[in-house]
């Protein structure tokens, strides 16, 4: 049976209609198709409405860290053991967080649990590009070989750089 998520309004549905079809494991339903009245309340409310509605809710998904902070929300999340799902460091970008959530989705709706709340924290780092450089010297050290003679044996020639392989 597939895991079955509330995902609060920051993600845009168009692109989660898109994609939803392509991860079987889980359903993801904006909490205002559950019902309006959700996205009026506080997420608390929206947790405890999620435990007694008639579908058998697994959690919510939001990209608002900021409830990772709020102590009645969490003391909600673990008298009904539903999982939270939190999409961070992505700003107010719905876009970096859809795709951070659909990165990590699959592995969530095998491992989440009903006996116990869990909370899974999304995180994505913008890291500065490496130097090919350093790859080649990683590849030279794995060969036990001096990374000059590698670069010697494995660059191309001036006129080999200078040809187009596609032109005819």
């Amino acid at each position: 049976m597939a895991a079955l998520f509330a995902l609060d309004q920051n993600f845009p549905e168009p692109i989660v209609n898109a994609l939803n079809d392509f991860i079987p494991e889980v359903e993801l339903v904006p909490v205002r198709e559950i019902e309006a009245l959700l996205a009026e309340l506080d997420d608390w409310e929206v947790l405890l409405a999620l435990h007694h509605h008639e579908r058998p809710w697994d959690g919510l998904i939001t990209n608002d860290h900021r409830i990772l902070n709020l102590p009645r929300e969490m003391a909600v999340l673990r008298q009904t053991n539903l999982s939270l799902v939190v999409a961070q460091s992505v700003g107010h970008d719905p876009i970096r967080a859809t795709g951070l959530l659909f990165t990590h989705l699959e592995y969530i709706a095998r491992e989440t649990s009903a006996d116990e709340s869990q909370i899974w924290r999304l995180v994505a780092r913008n890291r500065p590009g490496d130097n090919a450089w350093s790859y080649l010297e990683r590849i030279a050290q794995h060969q036990n070989r001096d990374v000059d003679e590698l670069w010697g044996e494995v660059r191309l020639a001036s006129a080999e750089l200078a040809q187009d392989p596609l032109a005819t």
